[in-house]
């Protein structure tokens, strides 16, 4: 069994990266054979990137830093210096898993690379991606949370309350092609998330390890995220 190669692209323009995967995509679409899967890591020019189900209302403010729309599902993130961004370009069919599956492995992956640096990460149900507890970075203790859509009336329980999301997961699957991926925040500026609500979440938090406390460079984050995607989705 074969992993997926990893490419370490550097500092790279959003716009032209996703171009490029979707056009490869394309190519993996029209191969008579099956073709190897790639996880490609990089960091981004300042940007904010929009998916399938977006709204311009959570556009607050984005000023001088460029829009971008994408095929990704989910709503609107921020991307920027000092966040590795991995985009596994994966065949899913001949792993052997759906989209649920994917999702779950992206995530873990995350899970276990903080939890490197000592910091425990949470999944909040129906909101992808990771967080963590602002007071409790390291604490073990389960989240109980309500998901996002189940919230009713002015006294509901708010599903992030306490918590900064560290992690943003959008994805695009064609005819079995999964791309797109994972952003983690390492050590970057933060303000940006302030002129968005980010996910689509008014008011969400938005946290990095350095503002937890751990100084950690992009690219053994980098290193550590793109070796556990590798093992987890070698056939």
């Amino acid at each position: 069994m074969t992993a997926p190669t990893l490419a370490c692209l550097g500092l790279v323009d959003a716009a032209e990266t996703i171009e490029a995967m979707r056009a490869c995509v394309e190519l993996r679409n029209a191969a008579l054979l099956p073709t190897p899967d790639e996880i490609w890591l990089c960091e981004h020019l300042p940007v904010y990137t929009q998916g399938l189900a977006g709204k311009p209302e959570h556009l607050l403010d984005p000023g001088d830093i460029p829009v971008i729309q994408t095929n990704r599902g989910g709503q609107v993130t921020y991307h920027g210096p000092g966040q590795v961004v991995a985009y596994p370009l994966i065949d899913l069919k001949r792993l052997g898993i759906y989209v649920k599956e994917y999702v779950y492995r992206i995530e873990h992956c995350v899970i276990k690379t903080l939890e490197s640096y000592g910091v425990t990460g949470h999944r909040v149900p129906g909101a992808p991606g990771i967080y963590v507890r602002l007071e409790d970075p390291g604490g073990h203790a389960a989240l109980e949370s309500v998901p996002p859509g189940e919230r009713r009336g002015v006294a509901a329980p708010d599903p992030f309350r306490g918590l900064g999301k560290i992690a943003a997961l959008g994805i695009k699957v064609s005819r079995h092609h999964a791309y797109h991926g994972v952003a983690l925040n390492v050590a970057m500026d933060l303000s940006p998330y302030q002129r968005i609500n980010p996910c689509g979440y008014p008011g969400l938090a938005t946290v990095d390890l350095a503002t937890l406390g751990v100084h950690a460079d992009v690219a053994s984050v980098s290193r550590q995220l793109g070796a556990r995607l590798a093992e987890h989705f070698t056939p």
